[in-house]
């Protein structure tokens, strides 16, 4: 069976983009495959940190709740 940290091991494409003024600034990073995974940071190297915190959340309450990871 598909464990956390076999999924926290994959490496699942990040998309990471600058938030305008009008957005609050910063950085904005997503991860396409896992819908909602997303997070924000004020560098791009925050915003990567936090959107691998978010995956962790992310997969967790999927296994929690049965649900299948992409």
């Amino acid at each position: 069976m598909k464990d956390l940290n076999y999924y926290l091991n994959l490496n699942y494409e990040i998309k990471i983009r600058k938030l305008t003024g009008e957005e609050g600034g910063g950085w904005f990073a997503e991860i396409p495959l896992l819908p909602g995974c997303i997070s924000d940071g004020e560098t791009p190297e925050e915003a990567i940190f936090n959107i691998n915190d978010a995956k962790k959340c992310w997969v967790e309450t999927c296994l929690e709740l049965g649900r299948p990871v992409p």
